[in-house]
């Protein structure tokens, strides 16, 4: 009887004893991201981490063991703290301004405003969670999806609505991945075949002082226009420094390698960690997704439309496919332009000309995040 009771109390701790759909549901969903990212090879740096944590967060606990991501006190609640607190988006930041080059973008300012025009899909969204019921917070919060920008999300929601990081996250970087699947099919229902073949001038070779000052000025401009984006711009900025001072090259290479790759790892397990099914799986949670989805189809189609507006003013046009890297999925928009193009036309490259309102789009919402929290905090 004592070995009976004694195996009882072994299966009450198990996970198969406090396992149902829930887990089952989400688990597969982790399982999905993992082939994504390892046999497709979307977005693997990102949806690998995240897959695992998806199955990290969802193993069935006895409550009060103090493992779970959201029990205060346990290891994986203090590693969320730098998802809750708004503390690794500024660091991931600083590596990507460390690795970027915004020469193209130097070269050809007037592309920074199909950077801008992407972001329409972030305040269209807005108006859409707003309808859907969703507090202003909420729906700030959830707008910031369409810029495609995973970091910028957090780092938003973080501030506006803590509860729905989770779902907010997993929705930025999952169309993040899914931008080489989303994005085409609305880049040829909005262009011409002629206007896919148009070609662009090579951009104008940038000196070493324009590199210089160019992410001083930008974060001079952007934090006085909105003081509350000056640790997301603040830090992309100070990372591109970094890269083209050419006196901190040690820490340039830091920043883009491995740095930024330890943040990575742990944003990306704690943020798939909170996913966990009690909390995930919800119809706001679902409506979320949904939002995402539109917001983001919405700042590629933004983007286009504008560059083809752009078109009746320029002597010298642009092709209007370039329009969908406003998006802030930074490099991956600019390489789905390029294959594009490449289809249309195997000797015209768009990639350096794209990589300018791509990276203008980066800069577009943490702006646009600043911006909405200053308002709506």
């Amino acid at each position: 009887m004592d070995i009976f009771s004694g195996i009882l109390s072994f299966l009450n701790v198990t996970g198969f004893a406090h396992c149902d759909y829930r887990h089952i549901i989400m688990i597969c969903v982790g399982l999905i991201f993992i082939f994504l990212a390892i046999a497709k090879n979307y977005e693997p740096l990102l949806l690998l981490p995240i897959g695992f944590g998806i199955l990290m967060g969802n193993i069935p606990f006895l409550a009060g063991m103090n493992i779970g991501i959201y029990e205060e006190g346990s290891v994986m609640n203090y590693l969320y703290k730098g998802v809750t607190l708004g503390i690794y988006p500024p660091l991931i930041f600083l590596g990507i301004g460390a690795m970027t080059d915004f020469s193209t973008l130097i070269s050809n300012p007037k592309l920074f405003l199909l950077g801008a025009a992407a972001q329409v899909g972030i305040f269209i969204t807005l108006l859409g969670a707003l309808w859907l019921g969703f507090t202003m917070k909420e729906s700030g919060a959830i707008g910031i999806i369409g810029g495609a920008d995973g970091p910028t999300a957090i780092f938003l929601s973080s501030k506006l609505a803590a509860h729905y990081i989770g779902p907010i996250a997993i929705a930025a970087y999952s169309y993040m991945a899914l931008v080489p699947v989303i994005q085409p099919p609305v880049m040829k229902l909005l262009t011409t075949k002629k206007e896919r073949l148009i070609r662009m001038k090579p951009p104008r070779s940038v000196s070493k002082l324009e590199r210089r000052l160019f992410p001083v000025i930008v974060f001079l401009v952007s934090a006085f226009i909105s003081p509350a984006s000056l640790m997301l711009v603040g830090m992309l900025c100070f990372g591109n420094l970094l890269k083209e001072s050419g006196v901190t090259e040690r820490l340039a290479k830091t920043a883009r390698h491995a740095f930024i790759d330890s943040v990575t790892i742990l944003l990306g397990i704690t943020v798939g960690a909170s996913t966990q099914a009690d909390v995930f799986l919800t119809w706001k949670s679902i409506k979320i997704f949904i939002l995402g989805a539109l917001s983001f189809i919405i700042a590629t189609a933004s983007g286009i439309l504008f560059a083809k507006v752009m078109n009746l003013f320029l002597k010298e046009k642009i092709n209007p496919l370039i329009g969908a890297a406003g998006v802030s999925a930074v490099p991956d928009s600019a390489r789905v332009v390029q294959h594009v193009g490449h289809k249309e036309d195997p000797s015209n490259y768009l990639l350096m000309h794209a990589m300018a309102p791509n990276v203008a789009g980066v800069i577009g919402s943490a702006i646009a995040a600043g911006v909405l929290w200053a308002m709506l905090a």
